[in-house]
């Protein structure tokens, strides 16, 4: 239930191998529509990243499992997708179904080796306090490796009582009551993200049109070619 820390930029990077952070993170709820955009996105993570992210070295067949039940009515899934509408990083929120906690809930995050370093987890996390606040949830949890010092700065950042227990920690953050201005800042964060990915849609579906035109002039100009004498 974590994040990797984040690697150093090297000299050799390049705006095509590592993702700009945009200036504002439009962050999109998830729902069961996404789901194999969220299997591609945790099959994508390394082994190392799936370790920290579950816990344990998660194989394919296992993170396979963890998706198909992924209960989009009582959780909350959000995301963030680049223009490409890769889903590159990605946060669940899991309510307690415990009678004993019912105002409890529990974080986990993922982010793509490629877009590391860029807040977004930390923007997840902000995200998903603002949802558990207006959801009622008072208590937040987050259980992680030890060695996930990315996600336990994050939790610090955010006033969480930070845990460790050998090689498992656990934060837990006291969230206070929601209000109107946390109920309007969802409401215009949900707003920006769903126009952003209209957006990137609909560039998407264009791009891929004008390559499609851009391939068949280039096959007419071969096939010209090959039939001149």
């Amino acid at each position: 239930m974590s994040i990797q820390q984040s690697a150093p930029k090297s000299r050799n990077d390049t705006p095509l191998q590592r993702e700009r952070a945009p200036l504002a993170v439009p962050i999109r709820s998830l729902g069961a529509n996404h789901r194999e955009r969220i299997a591609g996105h945790l099959l994508a993570l390394e082994p190392h990243d799936r370790y920290l992210r579950f816990g344990y070295p998660a194989n394919d067949e296992q993170i396979r499992r963890y998706v198909d039940r992924l209960d989009f009515e009582h959780d909350e899934l959000f995301g963030i997708y680049n223009r490409d509408l890769t889903l590159i990083a990605m946060a669940h929120l899991a309510f307690s179904v415990s009678p004993e906690c019912k105002s409890c809930a529990e974080f986990g995050v993922s982010v793509l080796g490629r877009a590391r370093g860029r807040g977004f987890g930390s923007r997840l996390f902000e995200r998903a306090i603002l949802h558990a606040r207006n959801e009622g949830v008072q208590l937040m949890f987050v259980h992680v490796l030890s060695e996930n010092a990315a996600m336990i700065n994050i939790a610090r950042k955010a006033g969480a009582t930070v845990v460790r227990d050998g090689p498992e920690t656990e934060a837990y953050l006291r969230l206070p009551e929601a209000d109107f201005d946390s109920h309007l800042h969802a409401l215009l964060d949900q707003q920006l993200a769903e126009m952003d990915y209209s957006l990137k849609a609909q560039v998407k579906v264009f791009r891929d049109w004008l390559q499609a035109v851009q391939e068949i002039r280039q096959g007419v100009r071969e096939g010209r070619s090959q039939s001149s004498p």
